[in-house]
């Protein structure tokens, strides 16, 4: 480091072990120093518990015991690899204790003219306070009378003394530097080597100490800069996977991929913003962590290969996916005791517990993708890497207890096997998603070309143009409200006779199936108009082509029209039709396919020259505004009655706001010499 004129003088004392905090040794060399730090090794005198006496410099710690932070040959941090790390008090003897703990050293030491001394501490479980002379220098955490306090990941944390005694003609002067250290039962439930000070505190002029701090901080997020890479990683494939319901979005299984690779996402947010922040505490980090997040990502991954595979059978699977993840979640809750009031032994039955639901979770989402193996073939062994990496990436914890969780450092930043893990679950996920999207993709452009082919029939069986009759006006409006239409018509004239039939109808539902029907109907009309011209026997023949299918059903009117204007009207649960504006009275029926062998009913009548007939769809009165309004049969009765064109009348149904097929047919009888179709 670069030097500066000013000296820094510090003796290390306490060297040995007999020796208390109070003693000083009988010679000793000063060390000078630039600017520059030292490394406070020890021996360290140490005592588990609390009182805040032993802050005081003068008390007597000779019974304590003497601990040594130096580095020794062959040991590791188990995160990041870093060989200067000390295993905690967990393995000196004080396995499976939890609370207060203290720190005491005896430094003599001084700062050049004009200079403090400072020290740095980084490593520590999991809170403390530093205090000098029995003067409070600060904390890292919030340390609060009467309850526990709030601690958070270890940061390196800088801390100046004050002003050091000048030095004497003997030598600095001693000081004592006590650590009051505090870790919370959480730790222990995740290794066997947590408790206290893991790297000896750093003491030296406070510019030096601040740079050390400065790159202590570099460090730490170079460290976990790979879980802050996942956040960007895994917050884009969610984007990606939720927009996808926009192509297809009758596939729930993007929604549920999607929050899956959100939670993951959410969980290295907590990760990162824990480790490089003081927004997140180890408590909030581990009841967020343990108690809610990893539950549930593997009861959404269990779902997530649920919907993928479509499986409906047994139904009770995803009842039990909810049910063991709420029990898991209080299974973690009381194994992490993270609200302090839970004995070690129900602890450890907790943590039994927990991992007992873990493997029936386990179980479930193993079933699932081996019964999507079986019945989908090739898609379930496509998905299979991608649920063992889930499955990997998921149980950090028990990977923890068992210490298989390694880590392997690149230039510098730390990846965790499990974080690797995810990455490439990442992967395999972006390929499975990107896969299934080209094949509904597929799917849709076959299942557009089967609508595309469904209204050019339906235009043959429709036709908007047709020859003229001799002795009728007919004028119609067809406008489906989709592609293909549930609304139908037939005009048919007798070969021989000069009279006509009308059949118009509704068949419930919309879309493909209802087109369909309509193909059904329509053909079944022209073999009826084969054998007979009566409208009953048509609804009849009508009527016994829907029996058992389902459903289906459709309302209908078959209206014959002779030469003479003599008219037949037969109704099945269709709206009557309009004569001069008035509706032609009728007794209630039922539609077709409701029951075999119903009975319609018929009414005759006669119409006059000029007589006019409307027959319409219910997608008139159906018609619903911005409001909700719709347009009803008020208006559809005055309207009539004003004499409107059939493209009037859909055009202000229209206007209003179509809602269902719209279907009009207006029938003028005129003289017999004319024949007119619009």
């Amino acid at each position: 480091m670069k030097k500066s004129g000013l000296l820094l003088v510090v003796l290390i004392v306490s060297g040995w072990s007999a020796l208390s905090a109070q003693d000083l040794p009988a010679t000793g060399k000063p060390i000078v120093f630039g600017r520059s730090a030292v490394a406070l090794t020890g021996p360290w005198k140490f005592h588990i518990g609390d009182d805040p006496q032993w802050a005081d410099p003068s008390y007597d710690d000779s019974g304590w015991e003497t601990v040594d932070l130096t580095p020794r040959p062959g040991v590791a941090d188990p995160f990041t690899g870093d060989p200067h790390y000390v295993p905690g008090w967990t393995t000196r003897g004080h396995a499976g204790y939890w609370g207060y703990a203290w720190y005491r050293i005896r430094v003599a030491a001084a700062a050049g003219p004009g200079e403090k001394l400072a020290v740095m501490a980084d490593g520590v479980d999991d809170g403390y306070q530093v205090f000098a002379q029995g003067q409070l220098l600060g904390s890292n955490g919030e340390f609060r009378a009467g309850k526990y306090p709030v601690v958070y990941f270890p940061q390196p944390a800088m801390f100046v003394l004050p002003g050091a005694p000048a030095l004497s003609a003997s030598g600095p002067q001693p000081q004592v530097l006590a650590f009051r250290v505090w870790m919370g039962p959480v730790r222990l439930s995740h290794h066997t080597f947590t408790g206290g000070m893991h790297y000896a505190p750093l003491l030296g002029e406070s510019g030096a100490i601040a740079e050390q701090t400065h790159i202590a901080w570099l460090e730490l997020v170079r460290h976990y800069a790979f879980s802050g890479l996942l956040c960007g990683v895994f917050l884009l494939l969610t984007l990606v996977a939720a927009s996808l319901i926009l192509f297809d979005r009758s596939d729930r299984v993007y929604l549920w991929v999607a929050a899956a690779i959100l939670l993951a996402t959410i969980r290295e947010i907590a990760f990162s913003l824990a480790n490089w922040t003081h927004l997140v505490s180890i408590r909030e980090f581990f009841i967020f962590l343990e108690g809610f997040l990893l539950p549930l990502s593997i009861s959404l991954w269990a779902m997530v290969w649920w919907i993928w595979f479509q499986l409906r059978r047994p139904s009770w699977i995803p009842p039990a996916i909810a049910a063991l993840t709420g029990l898991d979640m209080v299974c973690e809750l009381a194994g992490e005791n993270v609200f302090y009031g839970i004995s070690p032994s129900l602890s450890l039955v907790a943590h039994a517990a927990s991992g007992a639901v873990r493997l029936g979770l386990v179980a479930l989402l193993v079933y699932i993708v081996a019964r999507g193996i079986r019945e989908q073939g090739k898609e379930g062994w496509l998905v299979l890497p991608a649920a063992v990496l889930m499955l990997f990436a998921q149980f950090q914890s028990e990977l923890i207890s068992l210490r298989l969780h390694g880590t392997f450092i690149v230039f510098g930043t730390i990846v965790f096997y499990t974080e690797a893990a995810e990455l490439a679950l990442a992967a395999a996920i972006a390929l499975l998603l990107l896969r299934r999207l080209l094949l509904s993709l597929g799917r849709q452009r076959q299942m557009a070309l089967d609508i595309k082919q469904a209204q050019e029939l339906q235009q043959v069986l429709i036709p908007r143009e047709r020859p003229p009759i001799p002795g009728l006006e007919i004028e119609t409006e067809y406008r489906p409200a989709r592609e293909v239409g549930g609304d139908f018509f037939q005009i048919v004239e007798h070969p021989s006779d000069g009279s006509v039939l009308i059949v118009a109808g509704d068949v419930a539902g919309k879309g493909l199936k209802a087109g369909m029907m309509v193909a059904l109907l329509v053909g079944a009309i022209r073999t009826a108009t084969d054998a007979s011209f009566d409208p009953g026997f048509v609804l009849d023949v009508l009527n016994r082509r829907l029996q058992r299918r389902g459903d289906s059903q459709a309302t209908c009117l078959a209206l014959r029209i002779g030469k003479n204007g003599e008219a037949t009207l037969a109704n099945a649960g269709h709206l009557a039709p309009y004569l001069n504006g008035e509706p032609v009275g009728m007794e209630g029926a039922l539609p077709l396919g409701l029951m075999e062998g119903a009975e319609f009913p018929v009414r005759d009548f006669q119409l006059g020259e000029g007589d006019r007939l409307v027959l319409m769809s219910d997608g008139i009165a159906e018609a619903m505004d911005e409001r909700r309004e719709l347009f009803g049969f008020e208006r559809v009765d005055a309207l009539l009655r004003t004499g409107p064109t059939a493209a009037e009348v859909a055009e202000t149904a229209e206007r209003w706001g179509q809602e269902d097929d719209i279907t009009v047919l207006s029938i003028t009888l005129t003289a017999r010499m004319e024949a007119v179709v619009v």
